[in-house]
C-alpha cells in the first residue's frame, strides 16, 4: 500500500519507457484505476538503478482538481517535511524492490509541464509504425 496516491498520466512514455509517474496529492485516497484531473505543482528529478542499469525516473506531483484539493498548496513549494517524506517514500520503496533511487533536484511546475508535454505519444509517429 502506497502512503500517497500514485499512479501514471495516460498517453506519455518517460525515459525509463513507461508512462511518466504522479504522485497526486489530496485529502482522501484514491481507489485505483481512477481518473483523476491534477493540476501540475512540480517534479522531484531522479534516477532508479536497476541489475546495474540507470535511467531516469522523474516523479512528478500533482493537486487533485476539485473539492478534495488542499488549497495551502502552491508550486513545488510543498513543506520540507512533506517532500523529505515523499523522497524517503520512493528511495525506500524502490529499495525494497532492489533498486536504487537517487533524488537528482527538484523543479517547479513549468518544468513539470513542459515534461509532460515533452512526453506525449504523437499518434502520428504511432500511424507510421503500423
Amino acid at each position: 500500500m502506497f502512503p500517497f496516491n500514485f499512479g501514471f498520466i495516460p498517453g506519455t512514455k518517460a525515459d525509463d519507457g513507461d508512462p511518466l509517474d504522479i504522485l497526486i496529492l489530496n485529502e482522501e485516497p484514491l481507489f485505483s484505476g481512477c481518473l483523476v484531473k491534477a493540476r501540475l505543482i512540480g517534479v522531484i528529478k531522479a534516477e532508479q538503478t536497476e541489475e546495474g542499469k540507470t535511467t531516469r525516473n522523474d516523479r512528478l506531483i500533482g493537486l487533485a482538481i476539485g473539492k478534495q484539493a488542499p488549497s495551502s498548496l502552491e508550486g513545488i513549494g510543498l513543506d520540507r517535511r512533506t517532500l523529505s517524506e515523499i523522497e524517503s517514500f520512493f528511495v525506500s520503496y524502490n529499495r525494497l524492490s532492489g533498486k536504487k533511487f537517487k533524488v537528482l533536484g527538484k523543479s517547479g511546475p513549468k518544468r513539470a509541464l513542459g515534461m509532460v508535454r515533452k512526453s506525449q505519444k504523437n499518434p502520428k509517429e504511432d500511424s507510421k509504425k503500423s
